[in-house]
């Protein structure tokens, strides 16, 4: 027996999983006290049950305790196993030490998972694969471009080009660039701190290409309109970005509304937290559903990757 569950920072997104699992989320609700404490309880039994507990943890300070706490209600009423569902896994960009004196977040995140409770972890375009390692339980890693793919074909776009905008995506750009037959470039950039590029080059050339932008999240949006940008003044015919999770603060929805590029097309792997016309939306939510159904049915992950 399986049962869905969805925590407030994916409501929305857990509700369509739902929808297409041919299933409706399971009853939840959530206390909060005066001070922000949370109190996560089913209102349902779940013993014996599968317990897909849906939850983007952005922003973690919050989505992440919530989600910590069903997984250990779940698990305290006798759930046969307590599966976390992440669309987005937040603190993935802390994955290694670049610097003195610096903690490893997404370990750590890891390690809280595993340690209140979680059997599975089910998440989607890590910002590197080799996150999977820090869990000692079971990881399913879906791949963002089982829905991109498909709708950059449908824009029938010639002389088709991938960017990676800076070397550690230049695998999953390489991926993308395989399934159209096409070549790649890399932006070489160099930063200062978090969110603000001091330099920037493309290793390659753009000139009259259609040129997609590849990356694994779009924050600020700095580096990504400064990219295209850069990419147009060397004479590409157009620029686009494809990025899974749409974090998207501080300037970002005025960054890209002024760059000069066609499109930012994200998945649903965060909620928007406002409207551009340069973005599109694609649901993640006929994938989840298929992992989930495939992981209790013993089929394989693999065959939902193309």
């Amino acid at each position: 027996m399986n049962k869905l569950f969805a925590g407030n920072g994916s409501f929305d997104l857990g509700k369509k999983i739902g929808e297409f699992y041919g299933q409706g989320l399971g009853a939840i609700e959530l206390q909060k006290f005066s001070d922000g404490e949370m109190a996560p309880y089913f209102n349902e039994s779940v013993r014996g049950a599968n317990v897909f507990l849906i939850q983007s943890t952005m922003a973690p300070s919050d989505n992440l305790i919530e989600l910590c706490l069903m997984i250990d209600a779940a698990k305290r009423a006798s759930a046969y196993k307590a599966i976390a569902v992440l669309p987005y896994f937040g603190y993935a960009r802390q994955d290694r030490k670049d610097k003195p004196r610096i903690a490893i977040g997404a370990k750590m995140v890891a390690n809280i998972l595993t340690a209140a409770g979680a059997d599975r972890i089910m998440t989607l375009d890590l910002h590197a694969g080799q996150i999977q390692g820090f869990f000692d339980i079971p990881v399913d890693h879906l791949n963002g471009s089982a829905i991109f793919v498909p709708y950059l074909r449908s824009l029938n776009l010639d002389n088709l080009l991938f960017a990676s905008p800076d070397v550690g995506g230049v695998k999953r750009t390489r991926s993308f660039a395989q399934h159209f037959n096409a070549e790649m470039v890399v932006i070489d950039k160099h930063r200062k701190k978090a969110n603000e590029v001091a330099e920037m080059r493309i290793i390659g050339s753009v000139e009259g290409k259609n040129v997609v932008l590849v990356d694994d999240l779009v924050d600020t949006g700095g580096t990504l309109c400064k990219a295209a940008k850069i990419i147009m003044e060397q004479g590409a015919k157009s620029v686009r970005a494809v990025c899974t999770h749409p974090v998207l603060s501080g300037k970002a929805y005025e960054n890209i509304n002024n760059s000069v590029l066609d499109e930012l097309v994200v998945s649903d792997s965060i909620p928007l937290s406002g409207e551009s016309d340069k973005i599109r939306v694609l649901t993640v939510a006929e994938l989840f559903a298929k992992a989930i159904d495939n992981v209790t049915s013993d089929g394989s992950i693999s065959q939902l990757f193309i």
